[in-house]
């Protein structure tokens, strides 16, 4: 009788762990910046392809095939890496934030995404503030996301090829790193 009391009870406390969390349907933000969130779902390497009207940046401070130190820390392994530039375009760059389409936490202060990555990109820069849909697909549930601009900056993006730091994959065609996140090697 004893042992089917401390069963029951040990049932009942795990039933009580278990379920004290539902109910809560606080969303939890998940920061690409400070790599709160799951970061080993972000495409680390690209296909190479570009937005369609994205202009090529001329004499950018870090021509193709240069060498450059990511002081990016976008996800793990970026910061420090060594990068070569594959290309330099210039244009605006949005930190967003963006609920995913696959569902989940929503994704605070994703850096990059450029203005050629917005679903019928207005002719001028978006605000901060402003709603737009991501045609970006850096990581999965963010084509198509309904996002909001955390902040928007006239400058040179840059696609980039790196060791990671953490796991030593190599990594093509990432996009994107600023040219502030970028310094000479």
């Amino acid at each position: 009788m004893k042992k089917t009391a401390s069963i029951g009870l040990a049932i009942l406390l795990l039933s009580t762990i278990v379920f004290s969390g539902c109910g809560k349907n606080e969303p939890q933000p998940v920061s690409s910046s400070n790599h709160e969130g799951n970061m080993e779902e972000m495409h680390h390497s690209g296909s190479g392809e570009l937005p369609a009207n994205l202009k090529e940046k001329s004499h950018p401070t870090f021509p193709i095939g240069s060498k450059a130190t990511m002081n990016a820390d976008h996800m793990p392994g970026m910061k420090g890496a060594k990068a070569t530039i594959v290309g330099a375009y210039e244009t605006t760059a949005y930190a967003v934030t963006y609920k995913p389409t696959t569902g989940g936490h929503p994704v605070e202060n994703h850096k990059w995404v450029i203005h050629e990555e917005i679903k019928d990109s207005a002719d001028q820069p978006y605000e901060p503030g402003d709603e737009v849909i991501l045609q970006a697909d850096h990581m999965p549930g963010m084509k198509g996301a309904a996002a909001t601009v955390e902040t928007a900056e006239l400058t040179t993006v840059y696609m980039v090829d790196y060791k990671s730091t953490t796991d030593g994959e190599m990594v093509r065609n990432h996009k994107w790193v600023t040219e502030q996140e970028l310094a000479v090697d």
